[in-house]
């Protein structure tokens, strides 16, 4: 057994090492002494901190430790570790110094060297258990971290998906910009290019009228006159040869349509007449049979359709699978009466589905025993409701049959050798549901070749009818508006499904076909309900696949028999009809007893990009809300969209295209008994009919000058000092008083203006009228905390909003940003030039135009609407309508003319400084912005409101 010397001097030699500025070394040398007591010291002198451990063997303990130097002992620190089985000396010395350390080692018994084992083991064994406990814990917090990281990772790729977005946002904003900029130096391009391309047409046209000078001077002309003159020496004007050379020509042009149009009937009637002499008559007769002979100028484009393939043999699996939707409420019924033709029935559904929008319906097949293919329509067409007759019906006895499967809110009969176009079916339910008084509505319909065969039908006194338009280019204006008619053709028709039960469906006493879709009109016309004509809903008609067009065999000779009846039937009724064609102005759009009043400005109203289209706009629905059969010219005659097509649906006829701006007096001329009234705007535009319509009609005139030109120049002139514009004021003036003199009645949108022509001459007639009319206005709150910044809208074809909003960024402005430094002011309107355009900054911010809807959205969320004018005359609508939205207005005496007692609902002052002070001031002040909105939502509905205006003008239009 080793001895305890030695064993504890190889403990001590094995254990006693140092740490000297963090670098471990062992002693030197060990030296045994007597007694147990061992001493040591070091190869070197040691500074700074000096730490060193001694660890104990469980055979021996070590005890009195003493550290000495050359200078004597060193009091150290002795620590203990807490199972005594190491013990460590640390000490700090300031300078180099030779250390001996000192210790005495004492031999253990085995029991007490068994005892330290088992309290190291226990020690060991706690401390295992703690390190376990530690490392759960560290594991939990080390899961819960890699779930924080996996979390972080999520958000760190969707933050890349959102950065990568907004590069792709931002690279399209720079693209937009890119196409702006270039949009804007071809504009710059243009507009300088301007003045050079007028003068080049300066000089075409003096270049055509040398041509034309050349022309009337030359030979062949003067052959040519004189040919016209030997002509018309033959074929009078008017007379009976002449009108049977153009029918002649018509049958050589279309020599189908021609032979079509014969029946024994017409015939003999066409006889009788022109041995009567009723040359016109005839004429006219012929124009709607057959079109009229004029070519229109505008072209006449076909409609989409599919070739419909009529080859025998052709199986089920030659068609692709239509697949029809199967709603549990659908809003339509669409009933098709099917007997064979299997193909046309095949794209029928075909167009359906691709053309019927978002509107929801079901369709409902009414197989009259048919042979083909559709014995297997439901292989082919899956979704629709295929009712199978068992025995043959006919047209009328089938369609009653399968209606009565009809679950839809409307029934809608359409034949099978019909191709829908786009878009054709909301249109139908939109105008059904516009009235509770509409109790039918069809489709305007056309040959696959693109001319009309319908727009609406009327029936005679004798029971003998017209597709209106036939023939003739459906683009026309006179075949583009909803109207009233005597009846619409039952290729596409509508009505409520409660109406069509009520009826009890198709009068079978005119089995089994034709004439049941007049009597079918004719009834829900005596049961109080207009039968209306859609021009939106526009349907392709292959007319005569089914029954041919012989009326002398097949089930087409039931034309003529059903005919007679309907006349013995509807006698009552008819009898208030006009005699054939006699009256087609009235008769077409079943205004008898209606006054017709014709609107005409410089072009159809764009109700919201100026005040004065929008003023136009609500006074025509003001004349058809009262009865009035309204047509309307816009002096350009181009048919601008949307808005003409607004109008139409409103049932106002718009005379657009190159037809009507070549012969729009001739249209007069020939309805001129019919016309009443007519509303003539603005005094660039008026005197270019005024005179033609006062010679050729005995309608009332009445002129609407918007502004007195004269004046509002005047007082441009007064502000600027342009001498052009005072020069402008006096030619201005003579021109507007000559126009208020030769119309039976002036309107001017204020009293301001009407006061001014009395103090000029108090002998014409003038009256001020509301310039915007409102209806239902109520107040619908004012949120002060969810509204912020100021507005200003105007177009800026209309030179007071330039100088208004000029006169805003210059003076104005500056000094309102003092007060307040956060207001935003947004200026709002089309067309503004770039000395508007320019003044933008984060205080002025350029919106350009907008929409109605968007505008409303200002209305709502901006605190007031600011109206800077310096000049101008009238009214402003501007004004007015913020009145109406219930803002605040803050204007000036200009802005504020014409308007009774304004300074009770609105804020008025004209110094650019005192309006920053009082706009700064009521821009925080709740209360009085609240009681301003309030009260201007009174003031027009006193004042500005539908029954107002009748008020005012009824007498001139035979309202009161």
């Amino acid at each position: 057994m080793e001895s305890f010397e030695k064993k504890a001097l190889t403990a001590l030699k094995s254990y006693l090492e140092f740490e000297e500025k963090g670098e471990k070394r062992m002693v030197y040398a060990v030296s045994q002494g007597e007694d147990g007591l061992y001493s040591f010291f070091f190869d070197a002198p040691v500074s700074g901190e000096v730490v060193w451990h001694i660890n104990d063997d469980f055979s021996i303990r070590v005890s009195e430790i003493r550290v000495m130097s050359e200078a004597g002992e060193i009091p150290a620190p002795v620590e203990r570790s807490m199972d005594g089985y190491e013990t460590v000396v640390r000490l700090t010395l300031s300078r180099a110094t030779r250390l001996t350390v000192t210790c005495r080692c004492a031999p253990l018994d085995a029991n007490e060297s068994v005892s330290l084992l088992r309290e190291e083991y226990g020690n060991r064994t706690a401390h295992v258990e703690q390190l376990l406990r530690a490392e759960r814990t560290l594991g939990s917090e080390v899961a819960a971290l890699n779930e924080e990281k996996a979390a972080l990772n999520e958000e760190k790729a969707a933050l890349s998906g959102e950065i990568a977005a907004l590069g792709e946002s931002i690279t399209a904003l720079d693209e937009s910009i890119t196409a702006i900029e270039e949009e804007k130096a071809s504009l710059e391009h243009s507009l300088h290019c301007t003045e050079g391309e007028c003068q080049q047409l300066r000089d075409k046209e003096n270049h055509l009228k040398n041509e034309v000078q050349r022309l009337e001077t030359s030979r062949s002309y003067r052959l040519g006159q004189g040919f016209a003159k030997v002509f018309r020496f033959f074929f009078p004007q008017g007379s009976r040869r002449t009108l049977v050379a153009k029918m002649l020509f018509k049958a050589i042009r279309h020599p189908i349509l021609f032979c079509r149009s014969l029946s024994r009937r017409r015939i003999k009637k066409f006889f009788g007449l022109m041995k009567d002499g009723e040359v016109e008559y005839v004429e006219r007769l012929s124009d709607n049979v057959m079109g009229k002979s004029e070519r229109s100028l505008m072209s006449i484009e076909r409609p989409e359709t599919v070739p419909v393939d009529l080859s025998e043999g052709k199986t089920a699996k030659g068609y692709a699978v239509l697949r029809v939707p199967t709603p549990d409420a659908p809003t339509v019924s669409i009933v098709i009466p099917v007997y064979n033709q299997f193909a046309y029935t095949y794209h029928c559904v075909e167009s359906i589905l691709k053309n019927s929008g978002d509107v929801t319906y079901e369709i409902l097949i009414a197989n009259d025993c048919s042979t083909d293919l559709t014995t297997e329509i439901d292989k082919i067409i899956p979704g629709v409701k295929c009712i199978t007759n068992e025995k043959n019906l006919r047209f009328l006895r089938n369609c009653n049959n399968a209606a009565k499967h009809a679950v839809g809110k409307y029934i809608l009969f359409l034949n099978n050798d019909t191709q829908v176009q786009p878009d054709w079916l909301a249109p139908l339910v939109t105008l059904i549901e516009s009235a509770e008084d509409i109790g039918m509505v069809g489709s305007k319909l056309i040959y696959p070749d693109g001319r009309l065969q319908e727009a609406g039908g009327i029936l005679w006194r004798d029971g003998s009818a017209w597709n209106f338009g036939n023939g003739q280019n459906p683009a026309m204006p006179e075949f583009n508006y909803v109207k009233q008619v005597d009846y619409i053709s039952g290729a596409a028709i509508m009505l409520s499904r409660a109406l069509w039960e009520e009826i009890g469906g198709f009068d079978e006493h005119f089995a089994p076909a034709y004439c049941e879709d007049s009597d079918l009109a004719f009834t829900v016309r005596k049961m109080g309900y207009r039968v209306m004509y859609q021009p939106l809903s526009v349907v392709v008609h292959f007319e005569g696949v089914s029954n041919g067009t012989d009326t002398s065999s097949g089930q087409k000779k039931y034309q003529i028999e059903n005919s007679e009846k309907f006349r013995i039937k509807w006698k009552e009724e008819l009898d208030t009809h006009p005699e054939n064609a006699v009256d087609v102005f009235h008769a077409r759009d079943y205004s008898y007893g209606k006054k017709t009043l014709l609107m005409v400005d410089h072009y159809v109203p764009q109700f919201d990009r100026d005040a004065g289209s929008r003023t136009v706009f609500q006074y025509l629905k003001l004349f058809v809300s009262c009865g009035f059969n309204v047509k309307f010219i816009g002096d350009n005659f181009y048919r601008h969209e949307p808005y003409t097509t607004v109008l139409g649906q409103m049932g106002i006829e718009v005379l657009y295209g190159p037809d009507y701006s070549k012969n729009w007096k001739n249209w007069i001329k020939d309805n001129a008994d019919s016309i009443d009234y007519v509303f003539l705007n603005r005094p660039h535009i008026a005197p270019r009919y005024l005179d033609f319509i006062r010679e050729n009609t005995k309608a009332r005139i009445i002129y609407y000058g918007h502004d007195l030109a004269f004046l509002r120049e005047m007082r441009e002139y007064e502000i600027t000092g342009d001498a052009s514009m005072k020069r402008s004021s006096e030619d201005w003036q003579p021109k507007e008083l000559d126009l208020m003199r030769r119309s039976d009645m002036a309107y001017y949108p204020s009293y301001v203006e009407v006061e001014e022509i009395g103090k000029i001459d108090p002998e014409i007639r003038v009256k001020a009228i509301p310039a915007y009319l409102f209806e239902d206005v109520s107040h619908e709150g004012y949120d002060f905390d969810a509204r912020h910044d100021i507005m200003f809208i105007g177009g800026f074809s209309h030179r007071p909003n330039v100088d208004a909003v000029k006169w805003l960024a210059e003076e104005i402005l500056p000094e309102l940003t003092k007060l307040d430094p956060e207001i935003k002011i947004h200026i709002l309107g089309s067309n503004a030039p770039k000395e508007v355009t320019s003044l933008a900054s984060k205080h002025l911010i350029m919106e350009g135009f907008v929409t109605d809807e968007q505008l409303a959205e200002f209305y709502r969320t901006c605190r007031i609407s600011f109206v800077p004018l310096r000049y101008g005359a009238g009214i402003k609508g501007k004004v007015i309508e913020a009145l109406r939205y219930g803002i605040p207005v803050v204007t000036t005496s200009v802005g504020a003319e014409g308007i009774e007692n304004a300074d009770d609902v609105m804020l008025i002052e004209d110094d650019a400084k005192a309006l920053a002070e009082k706009i700064a001031a009521l821009y925080r002040d709740k209360d009085a912005l609240t009681a301003m909105s309030v009260g201007g939502v009174e003031y027009i509905k006193k004042n500005f409101s539908p029954k107002n205006a009748i008020e005012i003008i009824g007498e001139d239009f035979g309202l009161c």
